[in-house]
């Protein structure tokens, strides 16, 4: 399966061992050429999908999310729809917690708020299925403007702990949502990052997740806030528009381009970028900028390897590292196909 191939796929937040590998040679970004092929893009919307999810608790005290019984990850698997796009998700709580699942930035009835206040919650052993639903941007009635549901969404628990679900989240209950327009270009490799609190995917600062590209991949982050803190995102050597997609347009696009952004818990944003374009490999640093943060290791790398599959200058154990003489860590890459979902619109 081309895991590009967007109408038959659903992105899961897999683990990727990060390269311990090492090379002092300086590398750059090939350049494009007339004989590289278009980027793929989105379909047109439409189709009815069907999914399971399951609520679980993990082995260490933590609550995640996942595809299959006994697969949950933190953060949860990544959900992707077009705008027109409806989504049946079978939601089963495998834990020992009543649970939800609530969804930003798409449409659903009250019945698939994910609440206690509304009954949608489900106690330990249930199920329950909950609805989303999608629209492309269109004039209303009165003449205004709506907007699409495309965008960088995410889903989370709304009853563990509290009736706000502060301790699910806490825990680990949330996960990414990209709801994509027709024609938008479509990434060779997505990586999840949550500042959850002082924590990076819910992994300590000695643990904080690294991720692998190759200089050339398309790569699309996705970010999302939780707790009780603003943090700062930063990543080295890369930057992105600050709009939508995170792409501009053309050479008349007024987007601002940045390669830092203010977050706050229960923002979520996401962009693409070419991985190593006109800085090469290495291993890339992305942070919290606020100082004390970073100081107590919300940080992790995004390592760019050249194509022969070494990281220039990387040293995974070495006392000069930029994030210390720590092991190896591991990332969520998106990496599996639309495993779980069904496609019943006939397309």
């Amino acid at each position: 399966m081309d895991r590009r191939t967007f109408s038959r796929r659903l992105l899961a937040g897999g683990a990727v061992a990060a390269t311990g590998v090492t090379s002092l040679s300086v590398a750059t970004a090939p350049s494009a050429t007339s004989a590289e092929p278009p980027p793929r893009t989105a379909p047109a919307g439409g189709q009815v999908r069907h999914l399971k999810l399951y609520a679980e608790t993990l082995p260490d005290g933590q609550l995640g999310y996942g595809l299959e019984k006994g697969k949950a990850t933190v953060p949860g698997p990544l959900i992707e729809l077009v705008e027109g796009d409806t989504l049946h998700i079978e939601f089963e709580n495998a834990s020992d917690v009543a649970a939800s699942l609530h969804v930003h930035g798409v449409d659903y009835d009250i019945a698939s708020d994910g609440t206690r206040m509304t009954r949608s919650h489900v106690e330990p052993g249930g199920t329950r299925t909950y609805t989303w639903r999608t629209h492309a941007p269109g004039k209303r009635k009165d003449g205004t403007w709506q907007a699409g549901s495309a965008g960088y969404w995410h889903y989370h628990d709304h009853v563990v702990g509290t009736d706000h679900g502060t301790g699910g989240i806490r825990k680990g209950l949330y996960g990414p949502l990209i709801v994509r327009r027709r024609g938008d270009i479509l990434p060779d490799k997505q990586f999840t990052i949550v500042f959850n609190d002082m924590t990076i995917n819910n992994k300590p600062a000695a643990e904080s997740p690294n991720f692998e590209a190759t200089v050339g991949d398309r790569v699309e982050i996705i970010m999302i806030t939780h707790g009780e803190f603003y943090h700062t995102f930063h990543i080295h050597g890369h930057r992105w528009a600050d709009n939508r997609t995170g792409l501009l347009t053309g050479p008349d696009d007024p987007s601002r381009v940045v390669d830092t952004r203010i977050t706050g818990p229960a923002e979520s944003f996401g962009f693409q970028i070419i991985a190593g374009e006109h800085v090469g490999a290495g291993a890339w640093m992305y942070h919290c900028h606020v100082q004390s943060h970073s100081d107590m290791g919300m940080a992790g790398l995004l390592l760019v390897a050249k194509p022969d599959g070494t990281v220039p200058g990387y040293e995974p154990h070495g006392p000069d590292h930029p994030m210390g003489a720590a092991k190896p860590k591991k990332g969520t890459a998106g990496a599996t196909g639309m495993k779980g979902m069904t496609d019943h619109s006939g397309h």
